[in-house]
């Protein structure tokens, strides 16, 4: 199958740091070229990829040293990819909204999954303007804020496990983790409680966006003074290997409707148990007293805390393997790529390949 993949140009594919679009779109990607289909892979040129590679932009727009109109990168990008769209069976987009307003004139199948949070109300609105457009959601709690929308499935998010280093028992220096972004509704607050209630250390290894500069400047900074919150910045693969397969325990204390929570299989994939928040995705991702523990209140953390030997490293490890493995993600999608390819589709396309405006007149587009 030749299969188009286009990312967000923010992070690079796969990030260095902080980024879950653009690791789950490498890990789709590499599986997909592994088990022998053709694939393109729409990212910015810092990426790395053993797919064919398309760039309209040199270096992530995180990392460039000039300031950078993600809306004008992504608009180029888009432009790259109608231009090439006959080359293509299905193109997967991973960008969003940005690229609907073009979908209604491009005749190759296409899906976009979305990866962010729906329960916005200008969201609702532009899936009401478009509801022909093929998407996938990445939890079915995701959904529940949009009353129309052209759902095709629910796909998980995967995660190699082969990446993962999977310790049966934890470092003898006893220490809880956190990772992922210092914002409130990443609840940083409760897990540095948590930890503080149980006098267990806790190392943090969290990006911060400028967005919540002012948050962490404070609410968080005030509260690192203390002996047992060790914040170590944002880490590489490696070393949130060795942060998540050390640690007793993953606190997600989250404090908003989170659409997946890719942090929790990957704690899962070293078989670290998570102490989670009952919120978003958990009740589908978590399983209670096999993964972890599914808590509502910074009381019931800290007791599932306190009994978190009890959970099973090798149960937990085994239950990723089953359900978040890079695999059983790479099934859902080329499922949903048979599903929309498959004749009786009635997806709204145009009537001959490439893009044709409502006049069946081909659109002019300068070269980028």
């Amino acid at each position: 199958m030749r299969i188009a993949q286009v990312a967000p140009l923010i992070e690079t594919v796969p990030p260095k740091t902080y980024g879950g679009i653009e690791r789950v779109v490498h890990y789709l990607t590499e599986e997909l070229v592994r088990q022998g289909h053709d694939v393109t892979l729409f990212a910015s040129g810092d990426s790395r990829t053993t797919a064919d590679h398309v760039a309209v932009v040199r270096e992530s727009l995180r990392c460039s040293r000039v300031p950078q109109d993600p809306i004008l990168w992504h608009q180029r990008q888009l432009n790259q990819v109608l231009r090439m769209a006959d080359k293509f069976d299905i193109i997967h987009f991973h960008t969003g909204f940005s690229h609907f307003h073009s979908m209604q004139y491009l005749s190759t199948p296409h899906v976009t999954t979305l990866h962010g949070r729906l329960d916005l109300p200008e969201f609702q609105s532009v899936l009401e303007e478009f509801p022909d457009i093929p998407v996938v959601s990445i939890s079915n709690s995701q959904r529940h804020p949009i009353r129309i929308a052209n759902w095709v499935d629910t796909v998980y998010n995967g995660t190699p496990g082969e990446n993962y280093m999977y310790q049966p028992v934890p470092e003898p220096n006893e220490y809880f983790a956190f990772l992922g972004r210092f914002s409130p509704e990443k609840g940083p607050e409760r897990a540095i409680e948590i930890a503080k209630r149980l006098g267990i250390k806790l190392k943090m290894a969290a990006k911060i966006d400028k967005v919540d500069a002012h948050y962490f400047a404070e609410r968080i900074q005030p509260l690192l003074d203390d002996p047992l919150i060790e914040y170590i910045g944002e880490v590489d693969e490696n070393g949130k290997n060795q942060l998540l397969g050390g640690a007793k325990a993953l606190l997600f204390p989250i404090d908003w409707p989170e659409p997946f929570g890719l942090v929790m299989t990957e704690s899962m994939a070293c078989g670290t148990p998570v102490i989670a928040f009952r919120n978003g995705s958990v009740d589908e991702v978590m399983k209670e007293g096999v993964s972890g523990y599914i808590v509502e209140s910074v009381d019931e953390a800290v007791a599932a805390a306190a009994n978190i030997d009890k959970i099973s490293r090798r149960r937990c490890r085994l239950y990723f393997q089953e359900r978040f493995d890079v695999e059983p993600m790479t099934r859902g999608y080329l499922a949903v790529y048979e599903k929309l390819l498959a004749p009786q589709a009635t997806i709204p396309i145009a009537s001959r390949p490439g893009i044709v405006n409502p006049g069946d007149q081909p659109l002019t587009m300068e070269t980028a």
